[in-house]
């Protein structure tokens, strides 16, 4: 698990300051999500249609804009999950990049479940109705782990490598 997080840290911090605001499409077709679903989701996470792509964090004048990771039903509910993320220092501080994940709900409309900087990792351990836990990896070697409790992610405990540890203060 850290080696996944170093390493996937490491590659989206290399991305900052690309132009990412072509693959949102390529990637959210390959989900198999409707132009429609992806509009309402970017606009569901607060993103804002910049130069072709969408962007979370408008403050930021070099923002890379945000893109689709990943589309998977993290919950068993038979309803897509979608993680969206974004890079940059500017908001999202010394793990380059911030993350939010949004699930489809019954109405058809989408919801944000959680949000953070740094990299989400889904573990095997579960909050309440079967949301996954969530190790939000960057740089260090202690990483805060979120657990869903029925209305809203919230820290849990610290784990590195599947063990619970202390972060240095």
């Amino acid at each position: 698990m850290a080696t996944r997080h170093a390493a996937g840290w490491a590659a989206f911090v290399g991305m900052i300051g690309f132009a990412l605001s072509d693959t949102f499409a390529a990637d959210a077709a390959a989900a198999g999500l409707s132009d429609a679903d992806t509009r309402a989701i970017f606009k569901a996470a607060g993103a804002v249609p910049r130069k072709g792509g969408w962007v979370i964090c408008t403050d930021d004048p070099n923002a890379s804009g945000a893109t689709i990771d990943s589309v998977r039903d993290l919950n068993g509910d038979g309803l897509p999950e979608v993680v969206l993320m974004e890079g940059g220092t500017y908001c999202y501080g010394h793990a380059g990049m911030g993350f939010q994940l949004l699930s489809k709900q019954s109405g058809g409309g989408w919801k944000v479940m959680a949000k953070d900087s740094g990299i989400p990792d889904f573990l095997k351990s579960v909050g309440a109705n079967g949301w996954p836990d969530i190790s939000v990896g960057g740089p260090g070697f202690c990483f805060p782990v979120l657990r869903w409790n029925g209305k809203q992610y919230a820290h849990h405990r610290f784990e590195y490598e599947g063990k619970r540890c202390k972060p240095p203060r």
